[in-house]
């Protein structure tokens, strides 16, 4: 493994680091404007889940930083602390956005239903992809058919995370067509929720591109050993 390897992975971790701190920034900043309406994240989801007619989907609060995300198998949509309470731009479009996997789930949006039937397959390989890695790597020269084991693995997270950007770019849709719609926030304040939605999303565009970079990298290298 040589040092291009080592350059690739420290590009991804600097652009992905560079991301997410613009994206902890932007929500810091649009928290401390309060919304008008006097709405907090708990609200804007009730509301927004009571208007697509989602009267079995149950708004909770969970622990942690930007945590929120919905659980299609209880039917929960689950907001962290500061979003549940705190009754800002940021909250709103958060809050908003976990409705609109809510939506999706109701709706049977077809990459939505794609991503969920990949789940199984997805823990497997989390689970034994660097084992097969370094196992690949240590006997790449004896035993390559455990490197191609492990390309198999990795394609499958590459392959979900590529599936996952449709699924998430669709609930922002969701989420701040409704909000425009139902006029949930005003307009200077929907720009804030749109700018956080966005930033919010170019992270999973990174880990999309981190993991099919990654990808291309072990299968043209070791492609070309055959």
């Amino acid at each position: 493994m040589g040092y291009d390897y080592f350059i690739l992975i420290g590009a991804i971790a600097l652009v992905s680091m560079l991301v997410s701190n613009t994206l902890k920034r932007k929500f810091k900043k649009y928290s401390a404007t309060p919304l008008r309406s006097g709405l907090s994240g708990k609200e804007v989801a009730e509301k927004m889940l009571a208007d697509h007619g989602l009267y079995d989907v149950q708004v909770i609060s969970v622990a942690g930083r930007l945590t929120d995300h919905y659980n299609p198998k209880d039917k929960t949509v689950n907001l962290s602390e500061a979003v549940y309470h705190q009754r800002n731009a940021a909250a709103a479009a958060v809050a908003a956005h976990e409705c609109g996997h809510a939506v999706q789930h109701a709706k049977a949006y077809t990459w939505l239903e794609f991503r969920s039937s990949m789940v199984p397959i997805v823990n497997f390989s989390a689970r034994f992809i660097n084992i097969a890695l370094i196992a690949g790597i240590v006997l790449a020269g004896t035993m390559p058919q455990i490197m191609w084991f492990a390309i198999g693995l990795m394609a499958v997270t590459t392959l979900f995370s590529i599936v996952t950007l449709p699924v998430e770019y669709d609930a922002s849709n969701r989420a701040l067509a409704w909000i425009k719609e139902k006029n949930v926030v005003a307009p200077d304040e929907y720009e804030l929720s749109k700018d956080a939605l966005k930033w919010a999303a170019r992270t999973y565009l990174v880990a999309a591109l981190s993991s099919v970079a990654t990808l291309l990298y072990f299968f043209t290298r070791y492609v070309s050993r055959d």
